[in-house]
């Protein structure tokens, strides 16, 4: 990773004032209330990004009162870098406040060769958390994921792994993540059963992808289970990045394992354009409307949000100055995105 460290940051005191301007939401049924904005690691903090940039990032985020940072055991490049970093940032910066934040990972697709470094085995989900846990240098985490489904493991092993986990103090929560609506609702009576209630659901969720409408907050809603919905801008389209074409910083470009050019159609960017001038009608970027549309259902707990820049970061929290909207903006966006 880039150190910077020729030009090293002062010491870190977080602001007085984090806690005055953020929202919070409880999670499901549980005691916790989540920041409406979560601050997700799975690009930037890898180790051939900058660290002191993303170290600005984690200081921006929480001294606007995002108390949750979320990671996971392949998040880099390479994978356990990003956890790595954050170790480091973390030691850093934020050991005093540890007990102020709320910090997650998971397990469940590739991060090393052979049959126990993939899906959703109790050997692999043990293993995994052990090395996530020695690479942020933590005792435990707040909340531990099952990544994605695993069809070939039985539901019973996997959800039995987390709550042994959460029964060996390494995690104090559990949660699972793209899980379609039958599945969320196996994974919730099996963990209910075990006395250790499932948290947390992670799914995809942005204006051009809702399968989450077609059951899932359902059965979130009736389980008591807390949500927390990333690629809410959908990897960038759903902000004015692309209205002039593909900027060379912007993901499309640099990265396409996960947004390539073609993925951004005409048709796409039509809807995006008329989108954008509903936003700015509104008075917000596009960015934040996204945000505040994801988070008017009151099933999604929080909004996770990566960021390459602090001053993003600003701009997503600063949704929360607008997070209501009128019958008649709701029926244009439906209109918008039929």
């Amino acid at each position: 990773m880039k150190t910077n460290d020729h030009n090293p940051l002062t010491a870190y005191t977080a602001a007085d004032n984090r806690y005055e301007t953020m929202k919070y939401r409880r999670c499901g049924k549980s005691g916790v209330l989540l920041p409406l904005i979560s601050l997700g690691l799975w690009h930037n903090f890898g180790h051939s990004d900058d660290f002191k940039k993303a170290r600005i990032i984690l200081r921006t985020a929480f001294n606007h009162g995002i108390t949750h940072f979320d990671l996971a055991n392949n998040y880099g490049p390479p994978y356990g870098s990003a956890e790595e970093n954050f170790g480091r940032i973390f030691n850093m910066d934020f050991k005093s406040y540890r007990d102020e934040l709320f910090i997650s990972t998971k397990a469940g697709w590739d991060m090393w060769p052979g049959p126990y470094g993939n899906l959703g085995s109790r050997k692999y989900l043990i293993a995994s958390l052990d090395q996530s846990l020695k690479r942020m240098g933590l005792d435990y985490v707040d909340v531990f994921y099952h990544h994605r489904p695993d069809p070939e493991t039985p539901l019973e092993e996997t959800m039995g792994a987390l709550d042994h986990i959460v029964r060996q103090g390494k995690a104090l929560y559990v949660g699972i993540s793209q899980y379609n609506a039958e599945d969320t609702e196996k994974a919730a009576k099996i963990l209910k059963e075990l006395g250790t209630p499932c948290f947390i659901h992670q799914p995809r969720y942005n204006m051009f992808e809702r399968w989450v409408e077609n059951g899932l907050l359902n059965v979130l809603g009736k389980e008591g289970v807390g949500s927390i919905a990333f690629s809410p801008l959908a990897q960038g389209v759903l902000t004015n990045k692309y209205l002039k074409g593909f900027p060379e910083d912007s993901r499309a470009v640099k990265d396409a394992r996960y947004l390539k050019t073609d993925q951004i159609t005409k048709e796409k960017l039509d809807k995006v354009k008329k989108l954008n001038a509903i936003a700015e009608e509104r008075g917000q970027s596009l960015a934040q409307m996204a945000i505040a549309w994801i988070l008017k259902d009151e099933r999604v707990t929080t909004v996770l949000v990566g960021v390459s820049k602090p001053e993003q970061l600003t701009d997503n929290v600063n949704t929360l100055k607008n997070l209501t909207f009128t019958e008649n903006e709701l029926k244009e966006i439906e209109k918008i995105l039929a």
